[in-house]
């Protein structure tokens, strides 16, 4: 069986990929979750993590150690989890390439943080361009290949790469148009997202990185998260 190594639910939207994937698509694998730690997380996540990052696929002797590689390993042994369709699988790889390695300020100032709502405290060009391409990008999809998932009926890579979005949708109340604003809801109400949710809400702890990173970009306005270390 599949091990998927993975970081605290509430802040790794990087490891929120290959797993929702997975849970989606009914693949069946054993979770391992390790915290972040106080500082850096390197050493710890070297243990199980050539790169020393997480998300981390072992299957048997073989090691994956990105979520887009994790992604494209599982579609080469489980079908459907790309789009059949040649133009709906080549506009989806682009889509999701463009979210592995793009969105900076997006990622910068609105943070992963699934038990929390921020008010921001300001709304820079580089930002606001980020969520003018979500919202164009999202359309465009749902447009082209008739939804109700981004590049057809089935959900796909594309659509687990932008789970993390919903989340900052909804954390930091980003205003998408139409049918985007619609999409982002579905992806929120997944039995798998959910799930993670769940699980993202009762963790124990706090990483003072990411809660300082959440501090200089925003207020909490409400914490749904259960009390640190209980």
């Amino acid at each position: 069986m599949y091990e998927l190594f993975i970081g605290n639910k509430n802040y790794s939207s990087w490891s929120l990929r290959p797993w929702v994937l997975m849970r989606a698509r009914d693949i069946a694998f054993t979770e391992h979750l390790t915290p972040f730690v106080a500082g850096s997380s390197f050493a710890t996540f070297r243990r199980f993590s050539p790169s020393g990052k997480v998300p981390c696929l072992r299957d048997g002797e073989t090691v994956v150690w990105d979520s887009l590689a994790i992604s494209e390993y599982l579609a080469e042994r489980h079908a459907g989890l790309w789009p059949e369709d040649d133009r709906a699988r080549s506009w989806a790889r682009c889509a999701a390439a463009e979210m592995h390695s793009g969105f900076a300020a997006l990622r910068g100032a609105c943070g992963m943080n699934v038990g929390v709502r921020v008010r921001l405290h300001e709304w820079p060009d580089p930002l606001l361009a980020d969520v003018r391409r979500v919202d164009e990008l999202w359309n465009e999809g749902l447009s082209r290949f008739g939804g109700p998932h981004l590049a057809g009926p089935q959900f796909t890579v594309v659509d687990a790469f932008f789970c993390p979005v919903a989340y900052r949708v909804r954390t930091y109340a980003i205003a998408l148009q139409g049918a985007a604003a619609e999409y982002a809801q579905r992806l929120l109400q997944l039995p798998a997202m959910r799930a993670w949710e769940t699980a993202a809400l009762a963790e124990p702890w706090r990483d003072a990185t990411h809660e300082q990173e959440l501090a200089q970009y925003g207020e909490v306005i409400a914490d749904q998260r259960s009390p640190a270390g209980h």
